[in-house]
C-alpha cells in the first residue's frame, strides 16, 4: 500500500502522482494507454477502448475540497472524446477518481462552473466546485462503477 500522507507531497509531486495513478487506473480495467511527454493542448494521456473508440483525457488532482479548473481554449465541452479524470486526495486514503465527460460543462450547475472573467487578465475557464455540499454529485461519475457499464474492450491480437 503507498503511504497515503498526502499533506506531505507539494502540489508538483501531487499532480504527478496522479496523472501516474489515472494511467494505472485505466489500465487496470484493460485499456491501452498512451502518454506524450508535453501536455501542450490539455491532454495528458489517450487511451483506446476497443479498435474505435478511444477518450482524450486530462487529469486533476485537490485535496480534499476546492475548485480545479482547465482553460477554455484547451477544454472543448463539445467533443464526446474528451475526458477528465479528477482524484480526489484524502490523508489516509487512496485517491476517489473520477472520470467525466467534457460535454458536462455544456450545463452550467452547482458543480460545473463557467467563468468567463471579461475585463480582467484570467482566461476563461470550465472549473468544478468541489464542497461537502455539492460532493454527492459526483457519484455518478466514479471510475470504477463507471467501468462496470463500458463494454469490454477488444483485444486487437485476436
Amino acid at each position: 500500500m503507498p503511504n497515503t500522507n498526502w499533506s506531505n507531497l507539494n502540489p508538483l509531486q501531487l499532480g504527478r502522482y496522479a496523472e501516474y495513478y489515472a494511467k494505472m487506473e485505466i489500465a487496470s480495467y484493460g485499456l491501452e494507454v498512451f502518454t506524450s511527454e508535453v501536455d501542450d493542448h490539455g491532454v495528458d494521456f489517450i487511451c483506446k477502448k476497443n479498435k474505435k473508440e478511444f477518450m482524450q483525457i486530462q487529469v486533476k488532482s485537490i485535496r480534499d475540497y476546492g475548485y480545479v479548473f482547465m482553460q477554455e481554449r484547451k477544454w472543448d465541452i463539445v467533443d464526446t472524446n474528451l475526458y477528465l479524470i479528477l482524484l480526489i486526495f484524502t490523508d489516509g486514503n487512496l485517491p476517489d477518481v473520477f472520470l467525466i465527460p467534457a460535454t458536462e460543462w455544456q450545463t452550467e450547475s452547482a458543480l460545473f462552473k463557467y467563468k468567463k472573467y471579461e475585463g480582467l487578465k484570467s482566461e476563461p475557464e470550465y472549473g468544478l466546485n468541489l464542497s461537502k455540499k455539492n460532493f454527492h454529485l459526483l457519484d455518478r461519475f466514479r471510475l470504477d462503477a463507471l467501468f462496470l457499464n463500458i463494454e469490454k474492450p477488444i483485444n486487437d491480437n485476436k
